[in-house]
């Protein structure tokens, strides 16, 4: 892949995460925005991408059923792996988040990370979204950090971040996030691979 593509299909994802921020849990898909071309660039299979959005609005549907408004959560489906994040009243409908998500087909792991507490603001999420969109531009612009092979996730000004990755990669990212601007924490949900898995994998996504 050019320079040129890499640095349009990166900007594309940068826009496509921070709308999905301001409205609620959406996968990419919902925005229409490169699908495509974000399939190329990354790790996961194309298989897989495409069972991450399934994830994303069948989990999305499970909750809205299970317990309406009562709960905000997103949800974020990386290589059949979810994390969610938000808010719950209490701790009994956080708790039974992982049981709802893992009836879902495909799941392969849930990391529940949403809080007890009131819903987020528009302020706040609007605050996070700006997060995101500073910390992949400044992953982007890193020469340490493959930016098209991490998702990052901000709920409350803790960034969260995923992708298929070596040690080295993932330290970077984290140094690159944690050193942002309003970044108050950084949580990795990386899933490790090898330095050779990821040179067949990149190998794989460039042919």
């Amino acid at each position: 892949m050019s320079q040129s593509l890499r640095r349009t299909v990166l900007t594309l994802a940068l826009v496509a995460g921070v709308v999905p921020a301001l409205q609620g849990c959406f996968p990419l898909v919902a925005t229409g925005v490169g699908t495509g071309a974000l399939m190329v660039s990354d790790r996961r299979s194309s298989g897989a991408y495409v069972e991450d959005e399934a994830i994303e609005w069948k989990a999305a549907a499970q909750i809205k059923e299970k317990l309406g408004d009562h709960v905000h959560v997103n949800i974020t489906s990386y290589n059949r792996n979810v994390l969610l994040t938000g808010e719950a009243p209490d701790a009994g409908m956080r708790d039974q988040l992982p049981r709802l998500i893992s009836v879902v087909p495909n799941v392969r792991g849930v990391t529940n990370d949403v809080q007890v507490a009131g819903h987020s603001s528009l302020t706040s999420r609007s605050n996070d979204a700006l997060i995101t969109s500073k910390v992949k531009a400044r992953m982007i612009d890193s020469a340490s950090v493959q930016a098209n092979q991490i998702k990052v996730v901000t709920e409350g000004s803790a960034v969260y971040l995923m992708g298929l990755v070596t040690q080295q990669e993932a330290d970077a990212a984290t140094q690159v996030a944690r050193t942002t601007d309003g970044v108050k924490k950084v949580i990795r949900v990386f899933e490790y691979i090898s330095d050779a898995e990821a040179r067949r994998l990149d190998l794989l996504r460039n042919n």
